[in-house]
């Protein structure tokens, strides 16, 4: 008989439905085919000028019918496109999914073009009068539908037949991870047998372009963008400011065999830890990560001994892979540097609101096919960084337990403990 409940006795989280799309493609085959091969999605920016600006490379998603109609379109169509992947291979309803929905999303925000559009009749009056007058006087929706990112989760809710309020979070980069822990604690306390988790960006504007640039965040390696974002090595410079979404149908472990579900993973484990110390670097010590990582352990029950493969943060950029390092080797040790660990992003960039739950897709099918995704554009490798990246090349391995993740920001810092089978 199938074990469904976990050490603390609490029901056993099952995956029946995964969703990718990011700038490699739409859908989970042609994303693991990509990103198994070591191809990039990185490329030149085409969708706005890039003129006299330090970065012109994204990894945005250029081939979805809003991939121009703007942030809050785009970030809709990402995450119905990965939904409608999910729940279609979950085997539930397209209609009447039944649970509760969790969106991780960009937060709120007016593009420049729209700010200056409500400030288009200045005639002496202080600048809330102007906005008040200009929004009178605007006869058109194409504001509210480009910015209100609040609403995207409604929508969804509605098309798949959700049940409850939507909940739409922002937790920085680790939104997306953020999304399957609620998920999977809503579960976990019986509310529902099953859960839609959603992570999607489309937000890859020039603004947040200007602005991660201005904190120099981003990888300015123009010439050849495909090489640009190089997680773990010595020449990295940053990241790659990239789009994309992921989607998991979550369930009772219970609920899914008795409806004979094919199970494609157990979510086992979730740790969370704030830290405080910089709007975005981390403590020198690296002990809010640390807190993280031991957390998701002990709530999946799991020793340090027991974790096959580390899917990487791993952003590219100098503090957090340093940081990223040292959280990892201070839990596992020396066997640190034997455990293979390696980064999605050095392919599709950072998705930043969506990264934790394309990192968290990736994990799943890593157990599931036994192949392990390379780091690309490992060529200098850092000598204050001792770890089995997978470099430039995919490796077969039997995976059974992956440990996902994602530090955010802003102090987010969120892992997700993953196994093939119930434990």
């Amino acid at each position: 008989m199938t074990k469904t409940t976990d050490h603390l006795g609490r029901p056993l989280v099952a995956v029946t439905g995964i969703g990718v799309v990011t700038s490699l493609g739409v859908g989970k085959t042609d994303n693991w085919e990509a990103l198994t091969s070591g191809r990039s999605g990185i490329h030149t920016i085409t969708r706005f000028p890039t003129d006299h600006l330090k970065t012109q490379i994204a990894g945005t998603v250029d081939f979805l019918k809003s991939s121009d109609k703007g942030a809050s379109p785009l970030t809709f169509e990402l995450a119905d496109t990965a939904a409608t992947e999910a729940v279609g291979q979950s085997g539930l309803s397209l209609d009447d999914f039944g649970g509760p929905l969790f969106l991780a999303s960009p937060p709120v925000e007016l593009d420049w073009k729209d700010r200056m559009l409500l400030y288009h009749d200045g005639k002496g009056a202080t600048a809330n009068e102007r906005i008040a007058d200009a929004a009178r006087a605007l006869r058109s929706l194409d504001i509210f539908d480009t910015t209100q990112f609040g609403s995207i989760a409604d929508r969804l809710s509605e098309k798949f037949g959700a049940r409850g309020l939507p909940i739409t979070l922002s937790t920085a980069c680790a939104s997306g991870a953020t999304s399957i822990q609620l998920g999977v604690e809503a579960i976990r306390r019986g509310e529902s047998d099953r859960a839609l988790s959603i992570g999607a960006d489309g937000s890859a504007t020039a603004e947040a372009l200007i602005r991660f640039s201005l904190l120099s965040a981003l990888s300015t390696q123009n010439d050849a963008p495909e090489k640009a974002s190089k997680p773990f090595s010595k020449d990295r410079d940053g990241f790659v400011l990239a789009e994309g979404s992921a989607a998991l149908v979550l369930e009772s472990l219970e609920s899914a065999l008795a409806r004979g579900a094919k199970v494609l993973g157990i979510l086992a484990g979730c740790g969370e830890r704030a830290d405080d110390f910089h709007r975005t670097r981390s403590k020198p010590d690296g002990s809010p990560a640390i807190a993280a990582v031991r957390a998701a352990l002990a709530d999946s029950g799991l020793s340090e001994d027991g974790i096959d493969y580390v899917n990487a943060h791993g952003t590219s950029t100098p503090e957090n892979d340093k940081m990223e390092h040292l959280s990892l080797s201070t839990v596992f040790g020396e066997r640190m540097k034997k455990i293979p660990i390696s980064s999605n992003k050095s392919m599709i960039g950072h998705t930043l609101s969506a990264a934790g739950a394309i990192e968290a897709a990736f994990s799943l099918m890593t157990m599931l096919e036994g192949v392990i995704p390379p780091t690309i554009n490992h060529d200098i490798p850092d000598p204050a960084i001792d770890l089995d990246v997978v470099p430039n090349v995919k490796r077969s391995a039997d995976v059974s337990t992956v440990i996902s993740n994602s530090f955010g920001f802003g102090g987010q810092n969120t892992c997700l403990v993953m196994t093939r089978e119930p434990v």
